[in-house]
């Protein structure tokens, strides 16, 4: 058991009844009271994280999405929460063989609801490792398997914040909703979006959003960067490769963006700086990767002579808020254009792959402030307001919800992120949970 972080002087003394739960012997605060109910709760807390890890739940393709689904809708029933379990219906991804399912737990109260939401599912466990990915073991502190930091401990942090809550037996006026979504590492398309588009989030039905992604114990992030995703298709003419003169090399026309890319753009996005705490550092800065390529014959087919006539790239193009998105697509427009007049021959064409706004939530979110002062309470220090590099569902509750009021905090360091040996510490788990808690209590109590 992970003992008390509250601060001695503030709590009064003690018995415990014969169903063990703890009785104070002089009033004591709300907030001092669901603060010691999470640290009752602590062992609880990280075995539901690893009975999370232990689920296999890798996107791509969305293995076991549905057991993971059912374990977490179980914990909340058994919380007393009310549980729906929804599939994401209409949605592409939501196959018989990969059936995509999210769950939603309400605790009821009154009027627009404060909402804890963390994805499930993980990215593929990928090479180094020396523990097993989905074993959910602790080893001196710290939490070890794929998803332990990116997010299920923040998962599990959320539901027994809100248990706390009710284990300490304090009223709130505002209902408190816990979702556990999926495909958040692909998009979050058939997850949080395809509640937001089904009303299960909204403006109407909730108040505030927080999501426990693995910004640290003492972080609030408020937003991320724009992302624009695209790709470029190169359309040559084939030849025979003894006479390569006769054809046009869709490859060598996709050279010349690539060359622009590296010595005009790149540059240019290096001195764009935002003014949203982006984190790391390097982070505020616009950035343009290309993530992949192809082009010509498989390279491990057998040889055949011929000019390559097709080519494709795809770029990942991050851009900030100041910049937006009109500028950012009539930029590289502009870039395909000069690199097509470089080449006439071969014929270049854009097509979008996926386009996400840069969001931020407003400085003088009430949730920002209930966050805020609840970290200086339990961590002892003042928090750090950040934005996120890469995006996460923030997204889809601003844009498609409408609402406005949505933050990511939880346990866990960001670089730990989709790394071989992927831990997240538990001692964060549990203060996070209460700080979780605390700001929770403090949204739905006003």
């Amino acid at each position: 058991m992970i003992l008390a972080t509250l601060n001695p002087q503030l709590v009064p003394p003690k018995r415990v009844s014969r169903e063990g739960r703890i009785r104070f012997a002089v009033p004591v605060s709300n907030p001092d009271r669901v603060v010691a109910e999470v640290d009752r709760a602590a062992d609880e807390i990280v075995d539901f994280a690893s009975r999370l890890i232990r689920i296999p739940t890798v996107n791509p393709p969305g293995e076991d999405y549905e057991v993971c689904a059912n374990l977490i809708a179980d914990q909340l029933r058994a919380h007393g929460a009310d549980v729906q379990l929804l599939p994401a219906i209409g949605r592409f991804e939501h196959t018989p063989e990969h059936p995509r399912i999210n769950v939603v737990g309400r605790i009821d109260g009154a009027g627009p609801a404060v909402h804890l939401n963390g994805h499930f599912d993980v990215v593929p466990t990928g090479q180094g490792w020396t523990r097993d990915p989905f074993g959910g073991e602790v080893v001196n502190g710290l939490l070890y398997g794929r998803g332990s930091c990116d997010m299920k401990a923040g998962l599990a942090a959320a539901v027994f914040a809100a248990e706390a809550i009710r284990r300490a037996g304090v009223a709130h006026t505002a209902p408190i909703e816990i979702s556990g979504t999926v495909d958040e590492e692909s998009g979050g398309f058939a997850g949080v979006a395809w509640l937001a588009e089904n009303r299960w989030l909204s403006r109407e039905r909730t108040k505030a959003v927080i999501i426990p992604e693995p910004f640290g114990v003492d972080r609030v992030c408020i937003g991320h960067r724009g992302v624009y995703w695209f790709e470029v298709v190169a359309e040559g003419r084939i030849a025979h490769g003894s006479m390569p003169y006769l054809g046009v090399s869709a490859i060598e026309g996709m050279s010349h963006l690539l060359d622009l890319v590296r010595d005009e753009l790149g540059p240019a996005l290096a001195g764009r700086i935002t003014a949203m705490p982006v984190v790391p550092e390097g982070s505020r800065r616009a950035t343009i990767n290309i993530n992949g390529i192809e082009g010509g014959q498989a390279v491990d087919d057998v040889p055949s002579p011929c000019v390559a006539d097709h080519c494709r790239a795809v770029f990942d193009r991050r851009f900030l808020l100041e910049e937006g998105l009109d500028r950012t697509r009539a930029e590289i427009a502009a870039l395909v254009a000069t690199a097509q007049s470089r080449m006439p021959g071969v014929k270049l064409s854009i097509k979008d792959r996926m386009i996400v706004e840069p969001t931020r939530a407003p400085e003088d979110a009430p949730v920002i402030g209930a966050l805020t002062d609840a970290i200086a309470r339990v961590v002892g220090r003042p928090a750090t307001l950040v934005a996120s590099p890469g995006t996460y569902d923030q997204k889809h509750v601003a844009r498609i919800a409408g609402v406005p009021q949505c933050v990511a905090y939880g346990p866990g360091e960001l670089g730990m992120a989709h790394q071989p040996d992927e831990y997240c510490s538990v001692a964060d788990i549990v203060t996070a949970t209460k700080v979780l808690a605390l700001a929770v209590l403090t949204l739905a109590e006003s």
